[in-house]
């Protein structure tokens, strides 16, 4: 079994609560935070059965790694996933086969190419999720891995987003092309906006790290690129944003069936 990770902040455990609350082993709140958002968690996690344990500010820091814990954090054990992005895949594609093809769920998937700061690792998780991505996807070198910041800041989503780090990125692009997933990245130089795209079939959308950018293999490797129209001063997004931009164009497509 794998060791305990620590969760902390209102959204993080509040997702776990309603998600997992089993997995919780135990949650340390600091007593002096009385507020009507701690009593509320307080009585939630109490009406789950997790034990409550009190903790001042201090130890809370210093378990958590940081002093935006909000004054909660949580020993929780590991939540069952997908063990492989080809799990994932073939589990959509049996799923998909079952029903008429105006009702399939296609694969909808982020790829983050040299995103390092779990800040923007954990916004660009929030938003997959909001979007319904089915994964995130990044590289094992250059890249931020899962942590409490990166747990944090995705809000919950860390827990209910599959995230995917593969030794050879332009080799995982080739394999989900090879199942017929489009793989579009984006690009400020572009001649086509993101806004042209048809994002309604199978698609993965690949971002780069602020100010680099995908690395050229990356780009190479993509079915095509499109920028994001930008019409201020300022010449390109967060990536978190830019991903939010894109996912939920996607979604809106999807939506609409336009």
């Amino acid at each position: 079994m794998a060791s305990p990770k620590v969760l902390f902040g209102f959204h993080a455990l509040g997702v776990r609560l309603k998600t997992a609350p089993t997995s919780i082993i135990e949650i340390y709140f600091d007593p002096v935070r009385r507020d009507a958002r701690m009593r509320q968690f307080i009585e939630r996690a109490a009406q789950a059965g997790v034990r409550l344990v009190e903790s001042d500010g201090a130890r809370l820091s210093k378990m958590s790694g940081s002093h935006g814990h909000q004054g909660v954090a949580a020993r929780v054990q590991a939540v069952a996933q997908v063990h492989s992005l080809d799990e994932l895949l073939e589990d959509l594609e049996a799923a998909n086969a079952e029903l008429p093809p105006e009702q399939r769920n296609h694969p909808l998937i982020l790829v983050l190419d040299g995103v390092t700061d779990p800040h923007n690792l954990g916004a660009c998780l929030r938003v997959a999720d909001g979007a319904g991505a089915h994964a995130v996807i990044a590289p094992k070198d250059h890249a931020a891995g899962i942590n409490a910041t990166v747990a944090k800041v995705a809000s919950g989503a860390a827990e209910t987003v599959p995230y995917f780090m593969v030794t050879n990125l332009a080799r995982t692009l080739n394999e989900l092309k090879e199942r017929s997933i489009w793989v579009i990245g984006t690009s400020d130089t572009a001649p086509n906006n993101l806004y042209q795209s048809d994002l309604k079939g199978p698609v993965a959308l690949v971002l780069g790290a602020e100010g680099s950018g995908m690395r050229q293999l990356t780009a190479k490797t993509c079915d095509a690129l499109v920028s994001i129209p930008m019409r201020g001063a300022v010449e390109s997004l967060n990536v978190s944003v830019a991903s939010g931009v894109c996912l939920y164009e996607a979604l809106r497509q999807r939506s609409s069936g336009q």
